[in-house]
């Protein structure tokens, strides 16, 4: 009798223990992903080569239908860098599961900043023209 009371607290101590490793091993493999699509989601943006301040949302497809993303840019004081926050979001309760925040440069930014410059510069000296031919 004794033996079997301390096979049955055995066994159930057991079944826990699987249960728990399961779960876990569940969880580590949905947390793994989420981290690769977030890393793949910023290597987009950077391959784009130009970024829009704002928030997106989008999902990754039929294979990947449990998840979905949300990215925020931001600029910063710097110009041509940009704050950029990417989540990835269990798709059908929208519970956060990973999240990956880096900066990224657009030179397309200093660009549009040098062209501006040297409009405003030749502007101004057009003006001052104007000025000394009155």
């Amino acid at each position: 009798m004794c033996a079997i009371a301390i096979l049955a607290v055995a066994l159930v101590g057991l079944t826990q223990g699987i249960t728990t490793a399961l779960s876990s091993s569940k969880e580590s493999e949905l947390q793994t992903a989420a981290a690769l699509l977030a890393a793949g989601r910023i290597e987009t943006l950077r391959a784009e080569g130009y970024l829009y301040d704002g928030v997106e949302e989008g999902r990754f497809g039929d294979e990947l239908a449990y998840y979905q993303w949300k990215q925020t840019i931001t600029s910063t004081s710097t110009l041509g860098v940009h704050e950029v926050e990417v989540v990835i979001e269990n798709a059908r309760t929208g519970q956060s599961l990973y999240e990956l925040q880096t900066m990224l440069f657009d030179p397309s930014d200093l660009q549009t900043a040098a062209t501006q410059a040297a409009r405003q510069k030749n502007s101004d000296r057009s003006n001052r023209r104007e000025r000394r031919q009155r």
